[in-house]
């Protein structure tokens, strides 16, 4: 069902933001004269189709839910009888068409906008950004941050929860510069600290935040009991049993099922006594982890799960919203914001600053769909603002097949008074279909990684 559901939730997710993406062009076209013949939402076999409006536009909803198009009146295509020769797409001025092809991305920062407006006025529930455990001599340590404190501002941006946090900190690494953060104690007391990235070198790799800041969110300890042993692991061999409270493993204690990953996976094919309360009686066992490769790393294996059961406590459970009004400002600002970091790392990517792992094809975006879609309205609208952006953007790229590699024509066309050649296009075209390929390939690997991962 999870399957089914997140399955259902990008093909909801993508056809309302090609519905949005197509719309603009659509009625721009049809407010500035011309003749829409149809508008497609998806490619291939029509699944439902139905004319509408004194021009008969064909409205289709199609089999493969990945695009649409909207398609005009154009003699490149079919002849055109002469009384709409003035309702032709190519007839019309540069600035008309200029205008048509940009409308479709600026819809889909309006609907950012819009969704942004939506998230802060139905609020987000969260988690307050509490740090948790610190690396030794990491980022975090040596810019004095403390366990336990309480990150309330990131250059003074309002953090109430742990979402706004990060991303309030995600630019600051972005740019190498400095995020000045504001702590509050367990006494109340407010601290500033500073994270300063100025000094930083090699690939930026955002998808592994945490391990480039030191740190790790505050989370209620797991008790190390076990909940689950796997069939035919080493843990089921020596004889561990459901149940079974971890208290120690060669000799360190284990207050956390954390504790009991950490040391377990640093020493894979070597004996571990693992003394454990099962019924209230102390028992030794002797036990080897099996040898498996995680995320690039060999890390040993018992085969155990924990028990369920750990919960944060209410006072750390927020909700952060705004009231009808506050929310418009702040939707401008967060779709600014996060248009202005998309080109930048987008730029990043292009000169090996970030790595290319950070771009995500079809399959993260269904899983981010099923996830923000599960969390409820805001969460929603907070996934599909942000995929809308990077769609516009995405297309205003001078990339030949796109958005934004027409407007290159045109603006080619009003300096030179004249328009691009059609052989010139369609050589272009042909460089921007292999491009654009070879981005989704690569994007398409990295979901590969990331599920075997």
């Amino acid at each position: 069902m999870s399957i089914i559901f997140t399955l259902v939730s990008f093909i909801v997710a993508i056809s309302i933001l090609v519905a949005i993406h197509e719309y603009g062009h659509y009625i721009v076209a049809k407010k500035l004269g011309v003749k829409i013949l149809r508008f497609s939402i998806g490619f291939g076999k029509p699944l439902w189709k139905k004319q509408f409006g004194k021009d008969q536009t064909e409205f289709v909803i199609a089999a493969l839910p990945l695009g649409g198009y909207v398609k005009m009146l154009d003699k490149r295509e079919a002849d055109v009888a002469a009384d709409e020769e003035h309702r032709e797409f190519t007839r019309q001025s540069v600035w008309t068409r200029i205008a048509i092809v940009a409308a479709g991305p600026a819809f889909n920062f309006l609907f950012a906008i819009f969704a942004y407006w939506m998230m802060f006025v139905v609020g987000v529930s969260g988690i307050k950004p509490v740090i948790g455990t610190i690396e030794q001599n990491s980022l975090a340590d040596r810019s004095g941050l403390v366990s336990g404190y309480e990150i309330i501002s990131v250059n003074d941006n309002k953090t109430p929860i742990w979402d706004v946090a990060v991303k309030n900190i995600i630019p600051a690494i972005v740019d190498r510069s400095q995020a000045t953060l504001e702590l509050k104690d367990n006494n109340g007391n407010i601290i500033s600290r500073t994270l300063d990235f100025t000094a930083t070198t090699g690939e930026i790799k955002v998808e592994k935040l945490f391990d480039q800041l030191g740190f790790k969110p505050w989370r209620p300890t797991i008790q190390p009991v076990v909940g689950l042993v796997v069939e035919n692991s080493p843990a089921e061999k020596v004889g561990f049993k459901i149940g079974d409270h971890i208290l120690k493993v060669n000799h360190t204690e284990t207050a956390d099922w954390v504790d009991v990953v950490e040391i377990v996976s640093s020493k894979p094919e070597e004996i571990l006594q693992v003394v454990i309360l099962r019924n209230g009686n102390r028992k030794t066992l002797q036990v080897i982890p099996e040898k498996i490769e995680h995320n690039g790393k060999v890390v040993g294996r018992l085969g155990l799960g924990h028990k369920t059961g750990a919960t944060y406590p209410e006072e750390m459970r927020v909700t952060h919203g705004y009231n009808i009004f506050e929310s418009l400002p702040r939707a401008l600002s967060r779709t600014w914001d996060f248009s202005a970091l998309t080109l930048k790392m987008i730029g990043k990517i292009f000169t090996g600053d970030i790595s290319i792992k950070n771009l995500s094809g079809p399959v993260s975006i269904a899983q981010y769909a099923g996830y923000s879609a599960s969390a409820g309205l805001a969460r929603f609208m907070d996934f599909l603002a942000i995929v809308s952006i990077s769609l516009g953007i995405l297309n205003l790229l001078p990339v030949p097949i796109l958005d934004g590699g027409h407007l290159m024509y045109y603006f080619v066309e009003v300096v030179r008074k004249k328009p691009v050649s059609e052989e010139t296009q369609e050589f272009a075209t042909r460089i921007g279909m292999i491009l654009l390929f070879t981005l989704m390939v690569v994007a398409l690997y990295n979901d590969i990684l990331r599920v075997l991962g």
